[in-house]
This record gives structure tokens, sequence and C-alpha cells, in this order.
């Protein structure tokens, strides 16, 4: 039975973190309130055209819904993927939508957990080929969170714009669904890095090792021709 390959033990440790970042992210709004990825914090308010007869303090973006705090309420949208939102300055004359294209490309999360938790699993095998599955399985859990994080950003930029353009006074700034994926790329990538290290040692325990014992020709053996 071939024993576990200590070196890999830090790439699955690192994987299994990964994943369960990302699990928390891909659970996000409405059942997680605090994990969401881009947060708009309004000082005098700003109206939301579903609901004219509040102004908005907060708004929070997460990968299902939207949600809203007012002053003593909050409230989260219709769970779903790839909604819609629209914003309004404070006398309605202009409204801005922001489409479901700028809020369908946050389900690439959950896709990201799962190839994360799928390397993990192939990183426990001690095997030379399943730590190669399991290393290539990290890059593309990193590669895929990556273009989960490109969507994070560009919602967040696209939302500063939005706030510019209706004049409301306040900030719009990442969430922790954001950071939470940031750590999860750098974890990635460094348990792909590491699992492959451990790849390395695994190969060289498969060789065959001569004895040092003896003298050095005794390790060859001389055949005679008949």
């Amino acid at each position: 039975m071939p024993r576990v390959n200590k070196f890999c033990l830090p790439g699955a440790i690192l994987l299994f973190a990964a994943f369960v970042l990302l699990f928390f992210t891909s659970i996000s709004l409405p059942r997680l309130s605090g994990v969401d990825f881009v947060r708009v914090q309004v000082t005098g308010g700003l109206p939301e055209v579903k609901d004219k007869t509040f102004k908005i303090a907060e708004l929070r973006l997460g990968i299902w819904a939207e949600c809203v705090l007012f002053s003593d309420l909050h409230i989260c949208s219709q769970t779903g993927h790839g909604y819609q939102v629209q914003l309004a300055n404070l006398d309605f004359t202009k409204i801005v939508t922001l489409g479901p294209a700028w809020t369908r490309g946050l389900a690439i999360h959950p896709v990201a957990a799962g190839i994360a938790f799928i390397a993990f699993v192939l990183s426990i095998f001690p095997s030379v080929t399943i730590s190669l599955a399991a290393s290539l399985t990290s890059f593309l859990a990193a590669v895929t969170t990556l273009i989960a994080f490109a969507c994070d950003i560009a919602l967040l930029v696209k939302l500063k714009n939005v706030a510019e353009d209706l004049g409301a006074d306040g900030t719009v700034r990442s969430g922790p669904g954001f950071w939470l994926t940031f750590v999860s790329i750098i974890l990635l990538l460094i348990s792909g890095c590491t699992v492959c290290f451990g790849r390395g040692r695994l190969l060289e325990d498969a060789r065959p090792s001569y004895s040092s014992k003896g003298p050095f020709m005794s390790r060859f053996r001389l055949t005679s021709r008949s």
C-alpha cells in the first residue's frame, strides 16, 4: 500500500480552505446576508424604481438576489439567477437599469467551488497520475475563479458609474464575497503548485533505488555469450 505523500498534504489543506471560501460565496444573498459582492451606501437615500415609498440606505448585490436596507427594514428580492436592478435619482427624472447580464456572471462562483472540491478530493490520493490531475484541476479552478472575480470587478465598476450618473451622495465598495473570491484565487494557485511539487516527490519515491552497500560494480551483472 503506497504511503501518503506528506508534500501533498499542505496542498490538500489549501484546496479545502479555498473550497470552503467559495462555498460560502456561492450561497451568498439572501441566505447569508453578510456575504455580498458590491455594496452601495447612500447618505441621502437613493430610491429604487420598484418601491418609491422608501429611500435606500444601502444596496447589496449577491449571486442570487439583491437586498436593500432602509432605515428599519431589510428586504431581499425574489431569489433567482440573473436578476435586474433599477435605480433612480431623488426626483425620478433619471432611471438607470442594471440588466441581468451584469449579475448573471456571478453564478460562475458555484462552478469554481465545485471544481475546487474535485481538486481537493483528487489531491488526497497518493498516486502520480491522480496527483497530476489534482494539480491541473487546481489551476482550472483558479482560472474559473479568476473569471468570476473579473465579473465581480465589472459589477463594481458598473455600479460606481451608475451612482455617479444618478448623482448619489455615497460610496460604492466591494463586499465580503468580493475579497473571499480574491483570497480563493491565491489559495488555489499556491495549492496547485504544492500538489505539483508533491507529485514530483512521488515520482522520486517510485523510482527503483539501489543499495549503497557493497562495491559499485556489484550492482551490474556480467553475462557471457556462448
